[in-house]
């Protein structure tokens, strides 16, 4: 089950990222593009060149037109998407100087209930997600600039927010296991890959 588990947090992980690098080139690309654009508009090319700045412009130099909703969207999903590795490998951010020194049956009582909690909060989001999903979709609300279904977003969050949930349940059913056994089932860290 682990490995499935591992696999299906892998997947999503490299989902996310190829989502971010494609985000991050439209990004650079529309940033380059607005800065032609404004070059092109510019006195000192419009006075050395301006056919040149002209044929620029009418061929469409400039910034990608709703870049920013494209980016809104996208990193949502790729942050939905990192949960899952996020999760199960426990790469949150813990503050542990007063767990260090707590006995080991006390930490895994406190990772029992943290691994519990964060399974009812993806729960949580993935729902709404989903309740948010349905409601835009009744509506028909799009998007200002490149007038595409807000719900489309919803829907591919909701995806990566319950395959977090999933992983969320996997983990807490993992470590409330590891608390009544005494056994370690799932290493924490990125000692779990082991």
């Amino acid at each position: 089950m682990h490995k499935l588990m591992m696999g299906l947090a892998k997947v999503m992980a490299i989902l996310g990222g190829i989502v971010l690098s494609m985000l991050i080139l439209l990004t650079c690309v529309s940033i380059l593009g607005r800065l032609l654009n404004g070059l092109f508009h510019s006195e000192f090319m419009t006075g050395i060149a301006p056919e040149f700045s002209h044929w620029m412009i009418n061929a469409g130099v400039g910034p990608v037109n709703g870049d920013f909703e494209l980016v809104e969207a996208g990193v949502a999903f790729a942050i939905f998407c990192f949960l899952p590795f996020c999760q199960i490998t426990a790469g949150h951010a813990s503050v542990d100087i007063l767990t260090n020194s707590l006995p080991q049956g006390v930490n895994r009582f406190l990772r029992m209930i943290t691994e519990t909690v964060f399974a009812a909060v993806l729960i949580l989001i993935a729902w709404k997600l989903g309740d948010g999903m349905i409601s835009k979709r009744s509506y028909g609300e799009t998007t200002l600039l490149l007038e595409f279904p807000i719900w489309w977003a919803y829907a591919l969050s909701f995806l990566a927010s319950a395959a977090a949930a999933v992983v969320g349940c996997y983990m807490a059913g993992v470590r409330i296991i590891e608390f009544f056994t005494g056994r370690v089932l799932v290493w924490e860290g990125m000692e779990s890959g082991h």
